[in-house]
């Protein structure tokens, strides 16, 4: 709960410093309620901290960035994102963690011609036939961390897997992802309700069954519960835990020491070898005072995104052609290394499997341990009719 507090102060402060009357405005949508809130927290201090850095402005424009909670409710997230469009007359929407809330809202801002940059959720409808011209992805595919895991499962000779997650887009995407790569038998797919804490019946079925590993996308408090409950019953030491979006710098806060030696599925950790990366996690850390997970780096690149795409259109938004095209030139260094976009908006990237450890300074992070894929694109860009 402090660490709660301590990152929304700091973005209270970043938003304040904003000007009232700006060049160019942002709504950034972000799960700031609940169970999941931190993920949303992450991304906002993310995007934040991207604007900050470029003086309060974004392609050298004073900029306004309205921070709005969609509640992990999609109804919520489309009233409210109409009022950024229709009343704050917003230029960009952006942020997003949830799939849900992404399929939601992606119909009014593509209808009103806003583009949409997304900080997190990459739901595969968006990816395929009915990709748009107004949305890119700062992220990932939802599918591509998960494939990290069956690329991993099937390299490491797992005949029988059991699968686990949510029952929603996302969650759909993932077993989708990791079946993908995995050609052993699939024991069971597990579908929970979305912001379940109790696992006790899964575990037991998972004890039961006996399978090689499991693999399970549990973002948010989710993962917490289950990641100490998955230890306590002893399975962590039986069973191999494999998983995306379940063991990262929102929950190792939480999970701490049960989730040290687990490994995940990931387009970038804080370790990575790249300068830029390295200098945004030391002003991470100094700005909010804890380590940055993927989705506060997600939310300073779709920032870097903006900004280097309004640099070249001389900061106007008016003329859409030209906006696209600037956004899709990828005109930024993104602190992940390898960048750019494919034909459908989402990136062409590094994916790596990495692993939960304990830094010297008794912080709890991931760490890159190898690269499972090189500049890698999803499956559904073949589907876009876009070019």
């Amino acid at each position: 709960m402090k660490l709660a507090k301590l990152a929304l102060g700091a973005t209270m402060l970043s938003i304040m410093s904003l000007p009232a009357a700006a060049d160019v405005k942002v709504g950034l949508v972000s799960t700031l309620s609940g169970p999941s809130a931190a993920l949303g927290q992450h991304m906002r201090d993310g995007f934040l901290l991207g604007v900050k850095l470029a003086g309060g402005k974004l392609g050298g424009e004073t900029a306004q960035v309205i921070v709005t909670d969609d509640e992990l409710k999609p109804d919520v997230a489309v009233t409210k994102v109409k009022g950024l469009i229709e009343s704050d007359k917003v230029d960009f929407v952006a942020g997003v963690v949830f799939s849900n809330v992404m399929m939601a809202i992606a119909k009014p801002v593509f209808d009103s011609q806003t583009f949409l940059v997304s900080g997190n959720a990459g739901p595969s409808p968006l990816a395929g036939k009915t990709c748009s011209p107004f949305f890119f992805s700062a992220s990932y595919q939802n599918d591509q961390n998960h494939e990290v895991m069956g690329k991993h499962a099937q390299d490491k000779g797992y005949k029988r897997v059991i699968l686990m997650t949510p029952n929603y887009q996302a969650g759909k995407d993932s077993m989708a992802g990791f079946k993908r790569h995995f050609k052993g038998e699939v024991v069971e797919e597990i579908f929970t309700q979305l912001g379940q804490l109790d696992f006790a019946p899964e575990l037991a079925k998972i004890a039961s069954a006996k399978p090689d590993a499991i693999f399970t996308f549990m973002p948010g408090g989710m993962g917490v519960n289950l990641v100490k409950q998955y230890r306590q019953a002893g399975l962590a030491d039986q069973i191999p835990f494999l998983s995306a979006f379940t063991i990262d710098e929102t929950t190792l806060p939480a999970t701490q020491d049960a989730a040290v030696g687990l490994i995940s599925g990931a387009e970038w950790a804080p370790n990575l070898d790249t300068a830029e990366n390295k200098a945004f996690v030391a002003a991470f850390e100094k700005e909010y005072g804890y380590v940055p997970s993927l989705y506060a780096a997600q939310g300073y690149d779709a920032a870097q995104l903006i900004d280097g795409a309004l640099k070249k259109t001389g900061g106007k938004t008016a003329d859409k052609d030209a906006l696209r095209a600037a956004l899709k030139s990828a005109p930024f260094k993104s602190i992940r290394g390898d960048f750019k976009f494919n034909s459908n908006g989402f990136p062409v990237q590094d994916f790596y499997v990495v692993k939960a450890g304990k830094r010297a300074d008794g912080k709890f992070a991931t760490e890159v341990v190898t690269k499972a894929f090189d500049d890698y694109g999803d499956v559904y860009a073949a589907d876009c009719p876009l070019k």
